[in-house]
């Protein structure tokens, strides 16, 4: 624990000074709060160190993050405490003080801190990436501008729901494929390392010549079961390679882009980001913020970095005096259907209108979809299961016909 000194303003305006000993400036903000004290400036006194210069604190601080319902929560108290007239460095302190997550709390003690040193609130949640996006800081920015601050925080909490539910269809999209996948590795892993051996000694025992499908069956197995460390760290190397891969802007460009040509879930992925980006660009668009600077919220928080690379593609379209829906139409994203729509929204100048209609029609086509999910990968299934019948009909099972014909000639 590190020793800090303050300096504040009492209820009654009058200066008061002192120490404390806290994890980090943070905390005696806290504390101060809860005395209804009114910090002016927290030092750490030299020759300490914050708990959190530890390796393991550190460590424990990377790992830490924010959830996307705690997100929408704070939004939500936001709204309501700022449309009652309280105060915004007043509410934050509050709710630094009632929220679980040690990283939200931190981070509304720092925004407050900036605030009371006359930072913007927008500014001041800038500070802060690893919570809040940058559509959060822009939307937060014009409702402050415009004198909406409350109505800024209903918005963000209504988008970030509608977010939570894109989240829960990407889960259920990925979910059962996954589950397949996982299921049919742990079925050759049970016939190598246990069916196959099962019946080798039988086989060995027969004397005779084996059918090449049933000794490739069982040098597969005598390797699985003899080098299988080798084949657990190669998977755990490739896929540590692959996440590492993925972190690149060039590897996550070509990932999400493979992502949209994935048999079964490919376009439902496309559905969903392309849902996601009408909506989000609605939002943005409907609260004031330039076009251009619409498209580049909109191109990160899409969560697709070809798609994304697509949406910057349109603004400088723009840029360059084209229309929306032209360059809408030279990205290859939309449907003819929405096209349609986003021309008709910019001839009348209802753009935003037009683009929510656009985020509930892919919505729509995703719920669709997503109750099809099954049926589109049960012949995937069944054609899996096949082939492992047939690899243990062919390798196991036809050494034993022949010998039961050759026992009957």
């Amino acid at each position: 624990m590190a020793v800090f000194q303050y300096v504040g303003r009492d209820a009654g305006g009058a200066r008061v000074t002192g120490r404390h000993e806290a994890g980090n400036a943070g905390q005696v903000a806290a504390f101060l709060s809860e005395r209804q004290i009114t910090p002016v400036s927290i030092t750490q006194e030299r020759g300490a160190k914050p708990a959190e210069d530890s390796a393991g604190a550190v460590r424990l601080r990377l790992l830490q993050r924010v959830k996307l319902d705690e997100l929408i929560i704070f939004s939500r108290q936001m709204y309501s405490l700022t449309k009652a007239g309280i105060p915004i460095t007043r509410a934050m302190r509050g709710l630094a003080l009632s929220v679980r997550n040690p990283l939200l709390s931190e981070t509304l003690n720092a925004v407050t801190d900036d605030l009371e040193q006359g930072h913007t609130l927008s500014g001041s949640l800038n500070h802060h990436p690893k919570v809040f996006s940058s559509l959060y800081v822009s939307l937060i920015h014009v409702g402050e501008n415009t004198g909406n601050l409350d109505q800024a925080f209903l918005e963000i909490s209504k988008y970030l729901e509608l977010e939570r539910q894109t989240i829960k269809n990407i889960k259920q999209a990925t979910r059962y494929p996954l589950f397949v996948m996982i299921a049919i590795g742990a079925a050759i892993a049970v016939i190598n390392l246990f069916v196959i051996p099962a019946f080798e000694g039988v086989f060995r025992s027969l004397g005779a010549e084996l059918p090449w499908q049933t000794r490739a069956l069982i040098a597969t197995s005598g390797f699985t079961r003899d080098y299988w460390y080798l084949i657990v760290g190669g998977f755990v190397g490739a896929l540590y390679a692959f996440k590492r891969y993925v972190a690149t802007e060039p590897g996550r460009l070509k990932w999400d882009r493979l992502k949209l040509r994935l048999p079964v879930v490919g376009g439902l992925f496309q559905r969903i980001t392309l849902g996601r980006f009408s909506r989000t660009f609605a939002l943005v668009m409907r609260a004031g913020i330039p076009i251009e600077q619409a498209l580049t919220i909109v191109s990160t928080a899409v969560g697709n970095a070809y798609i994304g690379d697509k949406v910057r593609g349109m603004r400088q379209g723009i840029e360059r005096g084209e229309g929306f829906t032209r360059t809408a139409h030279a990205t290859g994203m939309f449907s003819p259907l929405v096209l349609q729509m986003l021309a008709v929204g910019e001839e009348t100048g209802n753009i935003d209108d037009l683009l929510e209609e656009a985020a509930d029609f892919y919505e729509q086509e995703v719920e669709y979809d997503l109750k099809g999910l099954a049926s589109a990968i049960e012949p995937i299934l069944i054609v899996a299961i096949g082939f492992m019948v047939l690899v243990l009909a062919l390798g196991v099972f036809l050494p034993l016909w022949e010998l039961n014909a050759s026992v009957n000639r």
